[in-house]
């Protein structure tokens, strides 16, 4: 899932390209307006780079709404007001037409820590502790549905969650091993009654930036979900070394993940959580997987898919 937080081209935009509802509503919530555009980008989000005429740099984003915006600002208000490393929001999520617009500080800086051996998921999955302990002290209404990448738990017709990019393509240039690696996955994961809580969605490494060994700024908190704590950090421990096009880590790699995540959390996995754990870590590859076969993208996730799907399952008891 592409990353939002890169500054762009600013050359070719001016204020004069914003939405006609922007500079207003900078006024009205930031008591504040744009003189100048650092990047705009559109992708599931629009996010706008501006420079104020306060002089202060800020990023709006606006993104259909869904019903997620407001926990997914809140939480992320949450995490910044006790020193987790995230650009902290400047304003709650509000309505505007048919999107939920907020903003936050622009936290430029760091660097893409690449890699995914063992010693650097170790690295990725510090940082994923760190978030688990912080939300878990806090109670907003269930971020839903859940990303789609994750969305799992969907009440949709058939395996896949309702998606129109997807849905519209032809269906039969999906891999079988795909397809069958999806469905155990969804099978085990929903078979158990695990509770459910709050973490990060879109764990991927483009997604955070680093200076050395040390976290800078966690983006993408729009990504938050309500699944299983299981689930949460097994699907990061399979997507923290994506960047784009997205990747699957290996199966090295995503056990020392989730055996640090155990360390730093101070509790170890059950041994139905571990299979859950393991099951999740598959689920957004073979996403991925499907959304390459559609398009005709490099088969990146399928082949991911079809090396590491039967110890991945094995692992789950799937």
């Amino acid at each position: 899932m592409p990353s939002l937080f890169h500054r762009g081209h600013s050359d070719a935009v001016s204020t004069n390209d914003l939405p006609d509802w922007l500079p207003d509503w900078c006024s009205a919530h930031l008591g504040d307006e744009p003189v100048g555009v650092l990047f705009v980008l559109r992708r599931m989000s629009a996010v706008f780079g501006l420079r104020m005429a306060s002089g202060r740099e800020i990023v709006v984003k606006a993104r259909d709404d869904d019903g997620r915006a407001a926990s997914c600002v809140a939480a992320q208000l949450w995490l910044a007001e006790r020193g987790f490393p995230c650009a902290g929001p400047l304003t709650a999520a509000v309505g505007v037409g048919r999107l939920a617009v907020h903003a936050e500080r622009y936290r430029p800086g760091g660097a893409l820590l690449l890699g995914d051996s063992p010693d650097v998921a170790a690295q990725y999955a510090a940082v994923f502790a760190r978030s688990m302990d912080e939300l878990a002290e806090l109670a907003v209404a269930p971020p839903l549905p859940n990303p789609r990448w994750i969305r799992w738990d969907h009440t949709d017709p058939g395996l896949w969650p309702a998606i129109a990019q997807l849905d519209t393509q032809e269906q039969s240039v999906v891999p079988r091993y795909v397809l069958d690696a999806a469905e155990r996955v969804r099978e085990r994961i929903l078979a158990t009654d695990l509770p459910y809580v709050l973490g990060h969605g879109d764990f991927e490494a483009q997604n955070l930036r680093w200076h050395g060994s040390d976290v800078w700024v966690v983006h993408d908190w729009d990504s938050l979900a309500w699944q299983p704590e299981a689930a949460l950090v097994g699907a990061a421990s399979g997507t923290f070394a994506s960047v784009s096009p997205p990747a699957l880590a290996s199966i090295e790699s995503s056990a020392a993940f989730l055996e640090t995540y155990q360390k730093l959390r101070g509790r170890r996995l059950t041994a139905t959580e571990r299979e859950v754990a393991w099951a999740a870590s598959l689920w957004p590859a073979a996403h991925n997987a499907r959304w390459e076969a559609v398009h005709g993208g490099t088969p990146l996730c399928c082949a991911a898919v079809r090396i590491q799907a039967a110890e991945r399952l094995r692992r789950a008891n799937a």
